[in-house]
């Protein structure tokens, strides 16, 4: 049975102010490598049918030269410029998709992205229409109040750390942010699912994600990612 026609949204705009770097997080290198290069390898390994990578609009040539090219990316697309938000940048990326059913929607500095989850997902999303990877949470989750004092204590057994893929139905996740352009509706989105959930009643399925899936976000994560990324090797 032929598969059906997949996408992928790779987000590269972020300033990565955490890292305290001159280098952006995505253009780390581990291994000689960018970090960005690992995530836009894991799609093409996928057999991704096409990958929009969504950038800062000083770094749209710098993508596509040094990194794109440079490697033989050949499902790439579109490289685009994101927005002032991660969602303004989701947006731009839904925008570039030329054609498909299904989308994954990705953080490049998430280079530990594994070939099981990507399968994971696309199960899940062709039965559900909207997943997102994730692991069960392995400490206890306190919720504060205002004052910084424990208010709530949810069973950790519903506790889930959501990652990145976050898959969707190309037509459900387009017309949720549209929806939520055209409202008025202030929120504080985090993430893809949030835009489901508030603006669709479609509910997002909790996929079974990986622990070594990080995000490199502070020093602290590279040699985390390096130790997992040598493992996969």
């Amino acid at each position: 049975m032929e598969r059906e026609r997949c996408a992928a949204i790779v987000l590269a705009a972020g300033s990565g102010k955490r890292m305290n770097s001159s280098v952006k997080k995505q253009y780390i290198e581990i291994y000689d490598h960018p970090v960005l290069y690992y995530s836009l390898r894991a799609f093409e390994t996928f057999g991704i049918d096409e990958i929009v990578l969504v950038t800062g609009k000083d770094e749209i040539e710098y993508c596509r030269k040094e990194i794109v090219e440079r490697y033989g990316f050949a499902n790439v697309s579109a490289i685009v410029a994101g927005g002032k938000e991660r969602y303004h940048s989701v947006y731009e990326g839904l925008k570039a998709v030329k054609s498909c059913q299904y989308v994954f929607i990705h953080d490049g500095a998430r280079p530990c992205i594994d070939q099981e989850t990507l399968n994971n997902c696309l199960k899940d999303v062709r039965e559900y229409g909207a997943c997102v990877a994730a692991v069960p949470a392995k400490d206890t989750i306190k919720i504060a109040d205002k004052e910084g004092f424990t208010q709530i204590t949810p069973e950790r057994s519903k506790v889930w750390a959501v990652q990145t893929p976050q898959v969707f139905e190309y037509d459900l996740i387009k017309k949720a942010y549209e929806i939520m352009f055209a409202s008025s509706h202030e929120l504080k989105i985090t993430d893809d699912a949030m835009v489901v959930e508030n603006f669709t009643d479609k509910k997002v399925k909790l996929t079974n994600g990986n622990y070594q899936n990080i995000k490199v976000t502070t020093p602290d994560d590279l040699p985390l990612a390096q130790i997992y990324l040598m493992q996969n090797e």
